[in-house]
């Protein structure tokens, strides 16, 4: 297949384009100039230079394309103005979607995310997680981020009600492992661990999942998805709290997990003065207040439906944290100590 890729120079996307390629399919791929490509480097793609905010470049460089894979997006979780997310999140899709289906691909994938899936609930005093079907309610709308998804994830069930395009929608939980160059707010959880820059974590859970079971997922919901529905893209086994995760990162490299716990009040106001700071200096917070309230709970989901439907693989957490550290210390991300690339520590 010839496959039309945006945000191919993301962390999924790069992934995306790596998995896509091992499979025999062209991929072309939208890229903006002067874009960071080292999660590209050495593969054999089609570079089309553009955004997704030209509707007609993208009608022309879609042409001929049998997949369209969307995955570009906003991903930040403080700005000092969000109305540039909103416009990339919900107007860049609807562009993007639009030019799929004018251009005739037969296969639209949207990149949602789990941040619009609803919050598991409590059963019996055990956190059951959520599948698909769990809707979110306005209370979990506690950041501009999943504001943003929300409403493009809404426009693509839209487009496919009402205008019979061929979209699928898949929502990744937390990816982690190579190529992520940004690196995303999961993977900075792993370089600040790896350079000892948390003294302490918070009580929250993450549903983690390696990056190539993302991509190989979106590939697979192209392959086998049914047009308008969604799917989890996470790991049967990955519903971890903050502190399991750390462990199993202490375990892989012998640098300590923090011990301490701290206070959800105190990380608040921590996150607070970090962004009143940040608003006069235009840097990003490393504690942001959309990622302290997200942590407020424990996001845990159920991805049976794309296991079952999809065959989505399942490798191990533990291989998706290893594959993580490796990439990380080898290029040049870890400034304390050096691990070497299985993972052990070097005195």
């Amino acid at each position: 297949m010839k496959c039309f890729v945006t945000g191919a120079s993301g962390f999924i996307g790069a992934n995306l384009v790596h998995e896509l390629l091992a499979r025999g399919h062209r991929v072309r791929a939208l890229l903006r100039p002067h874009t960071d490509e080292r999660g590209l480097m050495g593969l054999k793609y089609e570079r089309v230079t553009g955004d997704i905010f030209d509707r007609d470049n993208l009608w022309r460089q879609m042409d001929g394309c049998d997949w369209c894979f969307h995955v570009a997006a906003s991903y930040r979780l403080w700005m000092r103005d969000y109305t540039p997310m909103y416009q990339t999140n919900v107007e860049g899709t609807r562009n993007v979607m639009e030019a799929a289906g004018r251009a005739g691909c037969q296969k639209i994938i949207y990149t949602s995310t789990v941040g619009c899936v609803g919050l598991p609930k409590m059963v019996n005093g055990v956190i059951t997680p959520s599948n698909e079907s769990q809707i979110v309610t306005p209370d979990q709308f506690n950041n501009d981020y999943k504001q943003s998804k929300f409403q493009a994830e809404a426009l693509a069930v839209k487009l496919f009600r009402k205008e019979g395009l061929p979209i699928i929608i898949v929502n990744p939980t937390a990816p982690v492992g190579p190529n992520d160059v940004k690196p995303t707010p999961t993977g900075r959880i792993i370089v600040d661990f790896l350079n000892r820059r948390l003294p302490a974590y918070l009580e929250t859970g993450l549903n983690w999942v390696h990056v190539r079971d993302v991509a190989v997922g979106h590939i697979l919901a192209a392959e086998k998805g049914r047009h308008g529905e969604r799917y989890i893209l996470g790991n049967k086994e990955g519903n971890l709290t903050m502190l399991q995760a750390l462990q199993q990162l202490e375990a892989l490299t012998k640098i300590p997990a923090p011990k301490y716990r701290l206070p959800y009040a105190l990380a608040l106001r921590i996150a607070e003065i970090n962004e009143y700071i940040s608003f006069f200096t235009g840097k990003e917070p490393r504690a942001p207040m959309a990622g302290v309230r997200m942590a407020r709970h424990k996001m845990w989901y159920d991805p049976s439906k794309a296991i079952r439907e999809l065959g989505l693989p399942q490798t191990p957490v533990t291989q998706a944290f290893t594959e993580a550290v490796q990439w990380f210390t080898v290029n040049g991300y870890m400034k304390t100590r050096s691990i070497s690339p299985a993972g052990i520590v070097q005195k």
